[in-house]
């Protein structure tokens, strides 16, 4: 007997995804992987980079799992968190703010009319720690972890060359490359021998590409490890690209950098720097619904 789950299709800046509901949970953990590598598939399945499985949580408004491509399980997925804010806010009552004539202080009323929506603080758990969003509209903010385990100009070997690589988990690896002339990389060649690449094992890591445009600019192509190839976006890998370019060409009072994607999306990355930490970081851009369904499997 086949088997039936709703979903809803979802994209933001170019990295779509299929998100469910598993609230009980209906579907066992042994489970999901099969089911990510199925519904992802662009030719027999709804395709998608990722599955977002939905869970409650004790500590945060919604748990968020996320499933790659490939069936393998990531702690954090930026974009994805921000398509799950969005669909929080909009299977939800949001709150329209509005200020009295008479009154100094906001007060939140339900949506009563065409006003745009804010709906701010929600949370998601994730593998990676808490995530904070603000969703207005289909821009969606969300807070990240704090960048760790940086590591700048790290040497490794490639096609016998010798590459100088930076490191960074924003909640997972990412490998950041500066380059010049980013449309002529092979990213899918080269991203996948360093994703590969022993210096990064077991875990691997996901290989940012990236060209500077100007002072608060950057171009960035990425191979996403569990996709397995090129993505249109990846959240994580413009925060992870934002904060190496900020300590690689520091920009006195530099707080904010704009990300241009593969899918030609603008992605906005917001920190504030203390020597070479980095706080309330966020990341913003735009997310939407593409459609509902149900697949059999």
């Amino acid at each position: 007997m086949a088997n039936k789950i709703n979903f809803t299709k979802m994209v933001a800046s170019g990295n779509d995804f299929v998100i469910i509901e598993n609230r009980e949970p209906k579907t066992k953990n042994q489970k999901l992987p099969f089911l990510a590598k199925n519904i992802c598939d662009r030719k027999f399945g709804v395709g998608a980079d990722g599955l977002l499985v939905l869970e409650k949580s004790k500590i945060a408004d919604i748990r968020m799992r996320i499933f790659n491509a490939d069936g393998s399980e990531a702690e954090m997925c930026g974009n994805g968190a921000r398509c799950v804010a969005l669909w929080l806010a909009k299977n939800q009552k949001p709150l329209v703010r509005i200020r009295l004539p008479s009154a100094r202080s906001k007060i939140e009323v339900p949506k009563t009319d065409n006003r745009e929506p804010i709906t701010e603080n929600l949370t998601i758990q994730t593998k990676a720690g808490i995530i904070m969003a603000q969703v207005k509209a289909n821009n969606v903010k969300i807070k990240m972890t704090e960048p760790k385990n940086i590591k700048l100009n790290l040497p490794i070997k490639v096609n016998n060359r010798t590459l100088h690589v930076n490191f960074i988990n924003t909640g997972v690896p990412h490998t950041v490359i500066f380059v010049e002339g980013l449309e002529k990389i092979d990213v899918f060649n080269l991203g996948r021998m360093i994703r590969y690449h022993k210096r990064f094992s077991p875990q691997g890591t996901n290989v940012d590409f990236v060209e500077v445009l100007k002072d608060d600019s950057i171009s960035l192509r990425t191979y996403e490890r569990g996709v397995e190839d090129e993505t249109l976006a990846c959240g994580t890998g413009a925060v992870a690209s934002a904060i190496i370019f900020n300590m690689q060409y520091p920009i006195r009072n530099m707080s904010k950098i704009n990300v241009y994607t593969k899918s030609g999306q603008i992605l906005i990355v917001y920190f504030k720097r203390t020597g070479n930490k980095f706080s309330e970081v966020w990341l913003e851009g735009k997310a939407r619904m593409v459609f509902k369904g149900e697949f059999i499997y």
